[in-house]
């Protein structure tokens, strides 16, 4: 054998022998339980006289364990610091002298923990009368959504960028953005008053019985697995007490933070929240004045995101363009003159309509008296149950059509409503460019429709190319009496907006824009619709119902 195999054989086995004795080692040290864990709380200007500390709530925690490697402190309302050396500043921010019970969690090798409690009294002696007054007034305010805003609602970053953790620049809701669907109209309703009680502050929601939920916190409501937030039935309980605090947002790590925020939080107890639910109940104040106020709020299910709220002491059921208003009466028809209805300003629509009018209605319309006339200082449209051009029930329908038409202007309808189920009268305006244009590109403005299958609740509905058939913008309010007494049934239309009402009572409301087919000239109709997509069954004891309109005018 050849002294160089020799020595690669020696080499070799030196080498398996060297593999054989190596021990594995996939060990990261010992692994032992933090212990002897100690915490010291010192309340900063605690004296004899001043048990409770100076009124700055902060308190200097300091924890030490054998074999821990980090620190943890976990507050009771849920927040937590890390502190690596054991050591850190807090500032409690309740109003008042408050017991906290702060959990210390001691971290070791491994990931093991141990963990204590320790209980601090302290006191916080933060306040802002000032916003105490602008809230208020000096006694009780009443706030509303600034809904004719433009992000009046909306959601922002929660996060270290300095020049966008203050403004929600993720999504702003439009002007009465919410106002356009039933399943968020509900919002517009909210009525927030702030009050004294002596020295108290308090704070009482009124929201007509409907939240604006979330949907990430449907739950609370009883409706788990919401695809879209929505309004949904819950009661927000008694008025709640607030206290005020220092905020501790990351805003206030910003430089400028005092160009971004008051610097004050209001804290509102037993769950009270500001109107849309988010599952939070504190909320930064970001600037206020005598009738303004943008608050910010971290939502609970995503602490990366803040919400964003604008409140006004203006009802948003007034024209959200007040200075519109429209006085000079420039077209009407009191309907004095007793026979058919004046040939010079009306129109009839005749017959069946192609399915139905496009609704699957079940009447025929017709000119008759019997359907149609005015009598006693009123129109009167009747639906009667009787065979009538191949249907099972006749009716009326009523136009402006070619005869009068506008842009702009205040429509009042003074009327009394059918009743019975299946009846479905109508009080609406349709664009005049529709032989052009084809619905629903013509646009159509509803001022009033009526369900008697859903006694006294009237819609308010535009339909426009993107909001159309069962997708149209619509909402809804409950008018007692309609079909035993008159109400004025109104839409105030301008350039800027368009608002439905009866009497007085806000249905719903438009921000009207350019690219909306509302800018061109509208004609009126009248008429008495029975079943159909929305007029639904018809009674069987159904015999007769008339709708009886005293006036119809415009002004512009």
């Amino acid at each position: 054998m050849s002294k160089k195999l020799i020595i690669k054989i020696v080499s070799l086995f030196t080498i398996l022998l060297m593999t054989g004795c190596q021990k594995d080692d996939f060990t990261f040290g010992s692994i032992t339980t933090p212990s002897n864990l100690k915490v010291t709380a010192e309340i900063v200007g605690k004296t004899a006289d001043a048990p409770y500390g100076d009124g700055s709530g902060i308190v200097k925690f300091a924890a030490t364990a054998d074999n821990a490697i980090s620190y943890k402190y976990v507050y009771p309302d849920g927040t937590s610091d890390n502190a690596p050396s054991g050591k850190i500043s807090k500032r409690f921010t309740k109003t008042g002298v408050n017991t906290y019970t702060v959990t210390i969690v001691a971290t070791g090798a491994g990931g093991v923990a141990t963990n204590t409690t320790i209980d601090v009294e302290v006191k916080s002696d933060f306040s802002d009368d000032q916003a105490v007054q602008l809230l208020t007034g000096g006694s009780s305010k009443k706030w509303y959504w600034a809904a004719g805003e433009p992000g009046h609602l909306g959601v922002g970053q929660n996060d270290g960028d300095a020049e966008k953790n203050f403004f929600p620049n993720y999504y702003s809701a439009g002007a009465f953005e919410k106002a356009n669907s039933p399943n968020s109209s509900c919002l517009y309703d909210n009525v927030l008053t702030f009050s004294l009680d002596g020295d108290q502050l308090k704070f009482q929601l009124d929201n007509g019985g409907a939240t604006f939920f979330n949907k990430d916190f449907g739950s609370v409501a009883g409706a788990s697995g919401l695809s879209e937030d929505m309004c949904l039935s819950y009661n927000t309980g008694a008025a709640k007490t607030v206290s005020l605090s220092p905020s501790e947002s990351v805003i206030m790590n910003n430089p400028k933070h005092a160009e971004q925020t008051r610097g004050t939080t209001m804290n509102f107890s037993d769950n009270g929240f500001m109107g849309y639910y988010i599952g939070q109940n504190s909320y930064e104040i970001l600037s206020l004045t005598a009738n303004r106020m943008v608050v910010r709020a971290v939502m609970g299910g995503n602490p990366a995101l803040a919400w964003y709220h604008t409140f006004t002491t203006t009802p948003p059921n007034q024209n959200p363009n007040p200075s519109t208003d429209y006085t000079n009466l420039v077209w009407q028809d009191e309907f004095n003159t007793d026979g058919a209805p004046d040939p010079a300003k009306w129109v009839y629509d005749l017959g069946r309509g192609d399915n139905g009018w496009g609704n699957n209605e079940k009447q025929n319309y017709t000119s008759s008296a019997s359907n149609i006339k005015v009598q006693g200082g009123s129109l009167i449209i009747t639906a009667k149950k009787e065979a009538s051009g191949g249907a099972d029930y006749s009716s009326a329908r009523l136009k402006s059509d070619g005869k009068y038409s506008f842009t702009y202007g205040k429509v009042e309808v003074r009327a009394k409503l059918p009743s019975g189920g299946g009846t479905w009268p109508a009080i609406w305006m349709l664009g005049q460019n529709y032989a052009t244009k084809p619905w629903p590109a013509c646009g159509e403005i509803d001022i009033m429709e009526h369900v008697g299958n859903n006694q006294n609740v009237i819609h308010g509905t535009f339909h426009y190319p993107a909001r159309f058939g069962g997708n149209a913008d619509t909402a809804s309010k409950t008018i007692p009496n309609v079909s035993t007494e008159f109400h004025v049934y109104k839409t105030i239309w301008s350039p800027e907006s368009i608002s439905i009402y009866v009497d007085d009572t806000l249905i719903h409301t438009l921000a009207n824009t350019a690219s909306l087919p509302f800018n061109s000239s509208f004609f009126l109709i009248l008429n008495v619709a029975m079943g159909g997509n929305l007029g639904g069954a018809i009674d069987g004891a159904f015999s007769q119902s008339s709708m009886e309109v005293d006036y119809v005018r415009v002004y512009q």
